[in-house]
């Protein structure tokens, strides 16, 4: 049974009175026996954790998108070095600067949504202090308001690192208001750092199931922090005080790295530590009424234990999770409809509609079920993998999965691997070739597995339901290897970028001579190990400069990208409906922003 349920909304129901043929004027007098405001509303320490529960779950849904909104896709990293859109759905692209602009609506969603997160958050923080709540100790209170306040200063620290300063709000709004003033960066960022330092020692290192907040979440996010507000104080000028911050970034990460809780996995475990391969039917014409014709096969490794059902929770003997999104089938089956992960079909690429005359189907062989709603650029398939970097278990097949087999009775590849060669160049036209590259690329391991659950119920190979990251210790140690290489120290964050290629049984070792001042590395490091985890766009924003701007430009799918973005920034714009509505003070739009 999991930790945190997903609760219905709480309703609210108003009993009237029906005044036909009544001319007593006391029915139409207001005298309510019961009328719910904030300070009465809750009357229980549940009914506060239930308010915590609902940003678990808001949470749990701006991450993985079940809805599959375009714009949480846009959030996940649409239209930035990594990941783009197939030629089918160029509809909602998030890479033409020719519609991109203050009005869109993507950044008007994502704003409103890490506001609705602070939103909960005060209220949360005020009904946990309501005099008639009754806690069982004082640590139960102080982790119920510790959880409130990180999840404050993680909207916090997202808004900063996508849309620059912005308002603070820290207490729950009872009347319409049009006159919040902008904080800066520097300012945001150092109120959620404070905040999430005043609640450090009220959050458990662990707890007994998955999903709730720990500890090492806390100083995970407080070297992130640290690490952003350092880079926004080097943009201004001030080094002295961004040394400063970066010496604290690599401290905390120190914390989780180095402190004897967290370990990477470097060697086989889990539910399928003992399964040295697994095997894929092929059924001519990808049906699945044919008889099993042939099969292939995946030698597995322990990076592939990672994304393996049962695997991912630190509770699971995964010593490398810090903090996991919680999925359960059952819930999923009795009530909640978006405890899925529907990586398969929303990430998966269409084969099947691109070289239909060699592979047929949407059965295991071919990845299931994928409608391409994010493809991935031609960097983050091939380029991160060029060289002396391919020789890497993370570009293992059976990790990231290139090898397929034709299904077509009668086809030159019938029943035999099918060259990409011969997939990319298909046609005769290279425009028509790179229009079909755009819905083809390998299947990572994040998003596919070999035994999807709940066919039998009429599931169709297009979810997973196992839990999922928010946060792996490996992202912890490139964030520390950032930091390091920030403050000068690029032997060290060459030997903490070595620590994963280690772990990926990499044949390369970088050298301090390969972690650039643009930090090509570092991005290229994190697209090898983290790629459908991270939020691209957190991370290219954060670094300053004109570094998401320049790898866009030049790793973007599309042509139409470089030829659109012929303006420079590093934030997103302020949404246009946000500098309307606050009428009474103007909010400055971000700079490369104004007058688009």
């Amino acid at each position: 049974m999991r930790t945190i349920k997903y609760i219905s909304k709480m309703i609210i129901m108003t009993l009237f009175i029906s005044l036909f043929g009544c001319n007593d004027d006391k029915f139409l007098r207001e005298n309510p026996s019961t009328f719910y405001t904030t300070e009465n509303i809750y009357s229980t320490s549940e009914q506060v954790d239930q308010v915590l529960v609902s940003i678990y779950s808001y949470l749990r849904d701006l991450r993985i998108n079940p809805g599959e909104s375009a714009w949480i896709f846009d959030l996940k990293g649409k239209g930035t070095d990594m990941y783009d859109v197939a030629n089918i759905r160029k509809g909602s692209t998030f890479s033409d600067y020719s519609s991109i602009n203050p009005n869109h609506t993507t950044f008007k969603e994502v704003y409103a949504a890490w506001y609705t997160v602070i939103s909960r958050a005060n209220m949360a923080v005020y009904a946990a202090s309501l005099p008639q709540i009754t806690w069982a100790s004082e640590t139960e209170k102080a982790y119920v308001v510790g959880q409130a306040r990180f999840f404050r200063a993680y909207a916090y620290m997202n808004l900063a690192e996508l849309f620059g300063g912005v308002p603070i709000v820290t207490e729950i709004a009872t009347a319409p208001r049009y006159d919040y003033a902008r904080a800066t960066r520097l300012e945001t960022y150092r109120y959620a750092i404070e905040e999430m330092e005043a609640i450090i020692n009220d959050i458990p290192e662990t707890t007994v199931s998955g999903g709730r907040l720990i500890r090492g979440a806390v100083q995970h996010y407080l070297c992130e922090l640290y690490l952003a507000m350092g880079t926004q104080l080097n943009e201004e000028g001030k080094a002295g005080d961004a040394q400063s911050a970066f010496t604290n970034s690599v401290r905390y990460a120190d914390m989780v790295i180095d402190g004897g809780l967290y370990s990477l996995m470097n060697t086989r475990f889990g539910t399928r530590r003992e399964d040295d391969s697994f095997s894929l039917d092929i059924r001519p014409g990808g049906s699945a009424a044919a008889d099993v014709v042939d099969t292939i096969c995946f030698q597995t490794n322990h990076y592939w234990d990672l994304f393996q059902d049962g695997n991912i929770n630190y509770q699971d003997g995964n010593k490398e999770c810090v903090w996991a999104i919680q999925i359960d089938y059952d819930a999923y089956r009795a009530e909640d409809t978006k405890s899925k992960l529907n990586y398969s079909r929303a990430f998966g690429p269409i084969l099947r509609d691109v070289v239909t005359e060699w592979i047929a189907g949407m059965l295991e062989d071919i990845g299931g079920r994928g409608i391409s709603q994010i493809n991935l650029t031609m960097y983050a398939r091939d380029g991160i993998y060029e060289g002396k970097f391919g020789e890497d278990i993370r570009n293992s097949d059976a990790v990231f999965r290139r090898r397929f087999k034709g299904n077509v009775p009668g086809s030159p590849y019938y029943l035999k691997d099918i060259p990409w060669e011969a997939m990319y160049n298909k046609a005769e036209d290279e425009n028509t070739n790179m229009l079909n590259r755009s819905s083809i690329y390998p299947i990572s391991c994040k998003i596919f597995t070999d035994r999807y659950l709940g066919l039998d119920a009429g599931e169709n190979r297009s979810n997973l339901f196992r839990d999922d990251y928010y946060i792996r210790l490996s992202e912890t140690i490139l964030l520390r290897a950032e930091a390091k290489q920030r403050n000068g120290d690029k032997t060290g964050a060459a030997a903490d970028i070595n620590l994963l290629r280690a772990r990926a049984q990499a044949t390369y070792m970088v050298t301090a001579g390969d972690m650039d001042d643009a930090f090509n590395m570092i991005l290229d490091e994190r697209a090898r190990e983290l790629i459908y985890e991270e939020n691209r766009w957190n991370t290219l924003l954060r670094m300053g400069s004109t570094i998401a701007v320049d790898r866009i430009r030049k790793y973007a799918f599309w042509p139409e990208t470089a030829a659109t973005l012929t303006f420079n920034y590093n934030l997103w714009p302020i949404p246009q409906s946000v500098i309307d509505v606050n009428k009474d003070i103007p909010l400055e739009q971000n700079p490369g922003w104004v007058n688009r």
